[in-house]
């Protein structure tokens, strides 16, 4: 019996002392550049974030963690403890809707989060010539993706394009499309795509050039002319072997 009280007392001890240190992670709170809940930072591409992580209400030193997304930040020692402050330089557009998360080492659940909305202007690309044969299918392809998403238009030689039926439209998060069936003489000159968001515009023309049709000839005629060719070689060179081999043959004996 005194076996199981000193057994029930010794677990009752264990709990309250989980319970202390679970009370003491618990009330520590972490604040990302004065937030202490998650936030969103809207930032221009090529400038400089800064964030800064503060452990508050603990009575002891407080290792902080880093992460960008999933994979944990390098830190020096002298940056770990109850305080801890990373900087991006220069944001870029790759860090768009990236969230950079502060932890407490010890309780990881105990946590602030800020994620990145880069503004950055549309780049369509560099200008192209396109040679096409006449009857084809050709599809002009230009680079949309801006924060916040642009307006795109197509131009014909600097007039904005009717589409219609031989014109077809495909837009997504990051291009924008143009695509002409069956090409045309008519279809020669040079075509823009023009992207225009709040954070700048940026426009590509494709010069392009319709070429003659080429002749096609029929794959099956010719492949019967070069068949009737070989053969009619190949029977000149027996009936050749015949007499070759006629002018060098004995005459038969005849008996006396």
């Amino acid at each position: 019996m005194a076996q199981r009280s000193r057994l029930t007392a010794s677990c009752r001890a264990h709990v309250l002392v989980l319970c202390f240190l679970a009370h003491v992670a618990t009330g520590v709170e972490l604040s990302v550049n004065n937030h202490n809940d998650d936030f969103t930072l809207t930032i221009s591409s090529g400038s400089l974030a800064s964030l800064s992580c503060l452990a508050q209400n603990s009575s002891q030193a407080e290792e902080l963690l880093w992460y960008r997304g999933d994979g944990r930040v390098d830190l020096k020692d002298e940056n770990k403890v109850n305080i801890s402050n990373i900087c991006i330089s220069p944001v870029s557009e790759s860090d768009n809707g990236v969230a950079f998360t502060c932890r407490l080492l010890r309780d990881q659940s105990v946590q602030v989060s800020v994620v990145l909305d880069v503004r950055f202007p549309p780049s369509a690309g560099e200008d192209e010539s396109i040679y096409i044969e006449e009857g084809k299918d050709v599809t002009l392809t230009c680079n949309a993706k801006s924060n916040p998403q642009g307006q795109t238009t197509w131009y014909k030689n600097n007039t904005i394009l009717t589409l219609h039926d031989h014109y077809q439209v495909y837009q997504n998060s990051e291009t924008f499309q143009l695509s002409i069936r069956k090409v045309q003489k008519s279809d020669n000159g040079t075509y823009t795509c023009e992207v225009k968001s709040s954070c700048g515009d940026s426009s590509k023309d494709f010069h392009l050039i319709v070429e003659d049709k080429k002749p096609v000839f029929p794959t099956e005629a010719v492949i019967a002319a070069v068949v009737v060719v070989v053969l009619t070689g190949l029977f000149g060179i027996v009936a050749q072997k015949e007499k070759i081999f006629k002018c060098f043959k004995k005459p038969s004996q005849t008996a006396l």
